[in-house]
């Protein structure tokens, strides 16, 4: 699988936020992450600080968002586990995506976000492939509810 940044769409990137755990891409159209490998993704110590960083990033630009016009796309370019119960707390916060992507060319990724979708309350796409969730996503058709 492709990483962002080893890729022809990293000079797209309008902004890229680095952690411990993995990166966030922001393009205009989209964001795309990429967790680390043994990651245990969870509400407290990962997901509400990509929040507050696409949030503070998009209050700056003198858009305030809740994430209901984003569209966010889960590049699993590595194996890692996700709270999927975490969803929860996200949903509680009042946030919300307009679409939620998963690249994922494993079996395992695909299983894990069946445990997700009982939690996400919206449609999850899949995609094998970052170039095709991206090219879906440019279409305008990912709006898929």
């Amino acid at each position: 699988m492709v990483n962002i940044k080893a890729s022809k769409l990293y000079s797209e990137v309008i902004k890229e936020f680095n952690y411990s755990f993995g990166n966030l891409y922001i393009f205009k159209e989209f964001i795309v992450s990429e967790i680390n490998q043994g990651i245990i993704l969870n509400w407290d110590d990962h997901a509400k600080l990509l929040i507050d960083d696409v949030s503070h990033f998009f209050e700056v630009k003198g858009q305030k968002t809740n994430g209901g016009d984003l569209i966010y796309i889960s590049n699993r370019i590595n194996s890692y586990s996700v709270i999927a119960s975490d969803w929860l707390k996200f949903f509680k916060h009042s946030y919300s995506l307009k679409d939620y992507c998963i690249v994922s060319e494993n079996k395992v990724g695909v299983l894990g976000s069946m445990i997700e979708k009982l939690f996400y309350t919206k449609k999850i796409k899949h995609f094998n492939n970052l170039y095709t969730a991206i090219n879906f996503v440019k279409k305008g058709v990912a709006d898929f509810e």
